[in-house]
């Protein structure tokens, strides 16, 4: 059951901090970010150990199982990305998916039974949402190796200390990740997830103190032999083994094969503001285009309680999506049109009126990708470092399947490949996905850089849009920035908000045709930033969370 966010308004500050800021979405992973500042480290070996530990303390939505993705600005002035984030199996073709689908004695384990998701007997199985046909190469390890080796200051084996003792030694749950964590005692059915996250078939409540001895022999093992032995040793063997044991593709040469990439990032400029983004397959050319239409129509010329901006900035929205969920796919075997081009966002732009556009749909069929848990962090430290960093395994714990004894749950983002041939986002052998996940990265001013993101699935670029507007065009600070409540549309149609969104404008945004509904606050994702402003640092974290931001 989630928690009721929604029962007390608390206050929080914009966090400032001389040497270092980490903003994140559990606090104790806050606390492991900036230990490793304290000890030597730069924003990147910190966004590192951040991220090992949110692995711990916040399971729910991350593991070694996944993938991550870093955009960055370094203190010499460089702009980056790093991408780790493998593909299908080379055996994973989509005859061989059906055929094993069709063998299976019992489906019921693969689609879950709700959302739209089961299975219809009188029609060919769609890709399944989870089991050994959805796990993807993972590709977590060797992208914390790569950050730390390429841009940090100190080793794996220092950066994963922190995460190591909270596995071992244990931590207490806090209140989202616990609500959470109850959805795997229907999840796991095998007993090596059981035994990694269960205690006798139930998760833990709030405040209960947590081990996970077997993640964190496993995080050792990583710190003493590198991301290698995920990938070619021990902990490879029982991947391999686990998948292929319940019917998947996954051999020993897909996990060896596996490299990180360092992709240009794609931009635009907003109201003066250089936005920086990942490129396809990830989902960031999405917020560019939405960007650029609001710049078009002036979108946030608007007052911000008026009608006018809520409705141009969500039809701009809209409009991206139409586009980015129709060529997004991995670059390498399928190309995509200029959608982050000036002239691109002009002719869309034309068509936004005075009422919603019913015209344009989103989504990409088949993908399962509208809500997904993910974690995203974002750090910056005195030199100039400024870096978001986002890790997930598609949907909260994944496919359901732990490898072996290593604690390491899978991840299902190969549950967003289609099984239909003539799809763009079709599964083909050694193809990554279609991927929501995007960090985020804005030139605010001449020496002021902001590391920024907003998770949960199709509500990544919609919160990258929201945020980067509440700051440039209305300048907020950044925890009200992050603080506001927001929108989004939904694969249905629906223009969602959440409960204290402003009820005059919720009302005049029905008379303009839009389908207002209201949600959860949970539903509206989860946004850190990262700030060095001139050598002021300042950061600011999600009210949607547990987490905090945290200085020194």
């Amino acid at each position: 059951m989630d928690p009721d966010l929604d029962r007390f308004t608390s206050r929080r500050s914009t966090v400032y901090g001389q040497r270092g800021v980490v903003a994140t979405s559990q606090p104790l992973a806050s606390e492991a970010g900036i230990s490793v500042l304290r000890d030597g480290g730069n924003a990147f070996d910190a966004a590192v150990a951040t991220a090992a530990a949110l692995n711990v303390v916040e399971p729910t939505s991350t593991g070694l199982g996944g993938d991550v993705f870093a955009l960055y600005r370094t203190a010499e002035g460089a702009v980056g990305a790093m991408r780790a984030c493998g593909g299908a199996p080379a055996e994973a073709t989509i005859e061989n998916v059906r055929n094993s689908l069709e063998a299976a004695e019992d489906l019921s384990a693969y689609y879950p039974d709700d959302g739209g998701y089961a299975v219809d007997e009188s029609q060919e199985a769609g890709m399944p949402f989870y089991g050994p046909h959805t796990v993807t190469v993972p590709g977590t390890a060797r992208g914390w190796e790569a950050t730390v080796e390429e841009l940090g200051l100190l080793s794996l084996r220092d950066v994963l200390q922190p995460a190591i003792r909270y596995a071992t030694e244990g931590f207490p749950v806090s209140e989202v990740v616990a609500s959470h964590w109850a959805g795997a005692e229907e999840l796991f059915t095998d007993d090596h997830a059981r035994e990694a996250f269960l205690d006798d078939g139930t998760a833990p409540r709030v405040g209960e103190i947590a081990t996970l001895p077997r993640l964190g022999e496993s995080m050792q093992l990583i710190a003493e032999q590198g991301a290698d032995v995920v990938y070619e040793g021990a902990i490879a063997d029982a991947i391999v083994e686990e998948i292929r044991s319940k019917g998947g593709f996954m051999s020993h040469a897909d996990l060896a094969e596996f490299e990180v990439e360092w992709p240009e990032p794609v931009s635009t400029t907003y109201n003066g503001a250089e936005v920086y983004e990942l490129p396809p397959n990830n989902q960031g050319l999405i917020a560019l285009e939405a960007l650029n239409i609001a710049n078009e129509v002036g979108a946030g010329d608007h007052p911000y309680e008026s009608v006018e901006r809520v409705h141009a900035f969500a039809e701009a929205m809209k409009l991206a999506f139409h586009d980015g969920h129709r060529y997004i796919t991995d670059p390498t075997f399928e190309d995509h049109p200029p959608l982050a081009s000036a002239a691109w966002a002009k002719k869309r732009a034309a068509k936004i009126g005075e009422t919603a556009n019913h015209d344009v749909t989103f989504g990409v069929p088949e993908a399962n990708a509208e809500d997904a848990d993910t974690v995203l962090l974002t750090v910056a430290d005195a030199e100039g470092n400024v870096v978001s960093y986002i890790n997930s395994r598609f949907a909260g714990f994944g496919s359901g399947l732990v490898a072996g004894g290593t604690g390491i749950a899978l991840q299902n983002r190969g549950a967003s490949f289609s099984l239909d041939p003539d799809h763009p986002n079709r599964l083909e052998p050694g193809k990554r996905p279609f991927h929501t996940l995007i960090p985020g990265i804005a030139r605010l001013g001449a020496d002021d850089w902001a590391a920024f993101g907003v998770m949960g699935g199709y509500m990544q670029p919609q919160g990258h849009v929201q945020v980067i507007s509440n700051i440039v065009d209305y300048g907020m600070p950044l925890q009200r920035a992050l603080d506001e409540p927001r929108w989004r549309y939904r694969e249905g149609g629906e223009l969602a908000i959440e409960p204290h969104f402003d009820t005059t404008v919720a009302a005049r945004l029905v008379r303009k045709e839009h389908d207002v509904r209201m949600l959860s606050p949970v539903m509206f994702g989860g946004a850190q930033i990262a700030r060095n402003n001139d050598g002021v640092l300042s950061a600011a974290t999600e009210p949607r969370k547990d987490g905090n931001a945290q200085g020194y």
